[in-house]
């Protein structure tokens, strides 16, 4: 017989069943502590030169590069952190804004967003960009201040709106007398450079640092410091637990983010269950759990053109041509951009946005060679059909094309 109330039963049990864990915000990726260990080169270089700033002087611009994971966005929020505490100790005018271009992605949001930070609201649509753009500029001279401009997966806004935004915010400090604003621009991809435009490049003057992946062992150091604040005491299997969670994160190209998560998961499982203690047992439940949440998150959250090309492969899988190449859903990628009204990118640009795909393991590109003819990639989903529809099929662009039919395959 079905209970008919089972969510009394699981509050139940949460509310008098063993509580595994001292501090739950420190077991969550976005936390950032007081120190981050295996990252003490790139927090001195970022400090060092944001420090110019305590001096009166505009820092430089700051582009950060690195794989998921590595730490980018946590320093960076550290050094800011630290960074405006120094300038309250001085007295001294000083603001940060930190956007995610994931969410705010278009010219309009980031402008509005950063008058909003200053203190200034802007109505979510309706003016002109440019006319946003002169309100944040007399934003800026009537408060005297330096601005530090945090653009976190800046390649995101490049992608969807262009590189115009980045041009002006850059060449910002050209229009503004008393104020001084700098950049710093955080990216997943190291080729983001090749896609701007070259009036870009040379305003930007930027200083880079890179992130590179951590180790097993420098992720199981981690996981021991964020375990001795967050959980009680005795309630890890040892060492198997975090050097399992480890183990798994480092193969994945060193990636905190996935440590902590499925680190984080593997204690809530072990709540869930009402166990006294964390065993491997859990750390592989939650990898299974996370791994299907993480394809529906990526999925949802690629941009328009990403979406368009990983269709195109799913659209040639439907009719019956699964191991496409890249010409064919070139083609087919191009057909669903004229359905939408909107410019194709180049041949180049679609073959780096398989690689792309193929890199976030939606698809598997093949290269192999034609003899004569050269060589190309063959192309197949590496999620099901079922998933990679139902997902972009929520949004209402996408859906508009599920009807589309790929010239010569439909008859």
């Amino acid at each position: 017989m079905d209970d008919p109330r089972p969510l009394d039963r699981i509050f139940e049990r949460f509310s008098t069943g063993p509580s595994l864990i001292r501090d739950r915000k420190v077991l969550w990726h976005s936390y950032v502590p007081d120190e981050l260990p295996h990252r003490e080169e790139q927090i001195t270089q970022i400090g060092s030169i944001l420090a110019t700033g305590l001096k009166g002087s505009r820092p430089s611009n700051v582009f950060v590069y690195g794989k998921p994971g590595t730490g980018k966005t946590a320093v960076t929020r550290y050094v800011l952190r630290e960074l405006t505490t120094k300038f309250g100790e001085l007295q001294l005018p000083f603001k940060s804004v930190y956007l995610n271009c994931r969410n705010v992605d278009t010219d309009y949001r980031v402008l509005a967003r950063i008058c909003a930070e200053l203190g200034q609201k802007v109505p979510f649509t309706g003016l002109p960009t440019d006319e946003v753009h002169s309100r944040l500029i007399e934003l800026l001279e009537s408060q005297d201040l330096l601005t530090i401009i945090v653009l976190d997966e800046v390649d995101r806004l490049v992608l969807k709106s262009g590189d115009d935004t980045l041009y002006k915010l850059t060449r910002i400090n050209y229009e503004l007398s008393n104020s001084r604003v700098s950049l710093i621009g955080i990216s997943n991809d190291l080729r983001f450079p090749e896609y701007l435009d070259p009036r870009v490049l040379s305003s930007l003057s930027e200083e880079k640092v890179i992130f590179h992946p951590y180790t097993a062992l420098q992720l199981q150091d981690i996981l021991r410091r964020r375990s001795s604040h967050g959980l009680k005491d005795g309630i890890l299997e040892e060492p198997g637990v975090i050097n399992l969670c480890a183990a798994l994160a480092a193969r994945e190209e060193g990636d905190a983010r996935r440590a902590l998560d499925l680190f984080r998961v593997s204690v809530e499982v072990a709540e869930r269950e009402g166990s006294k203690d964390v065993s491997v047992d859990h750390v592989e439940k939650a990898r299974l759990s996370i791994e299907r949440d993480t394809v529906l998150e990526v999925l949802r959250t690629l941009p328009l053109q990403q979406k368009l090309v990983l269709y195109a492969v799913y659209i040639l899988g439907r009719y019956k041509h699964p191991h496409p190449v890249t010409g064919e859903v070139q083609d087919v990628y191009g057909d669903l951009c004229n359905e939408l009204g909107i410019d194709s990118l180049t041949q180049r640009r679609v073959s780096d946005l398989i690689n792309d795909l193929d890199a976030i393991g939606l698809v598997n590109a093949k290269v192999v060679s034609k003899g004569r003819y050269g060589r190309t990639k063959i192309i197949r989903l590496s999620v099901s059909n079922k998933m990679v529809a139902e997902v972009l099929e929520r949004d209402s662009r996408i859906k508009t094309l599920s009807s589309y039919i790929p010239k010569n395959l439909g008859k």
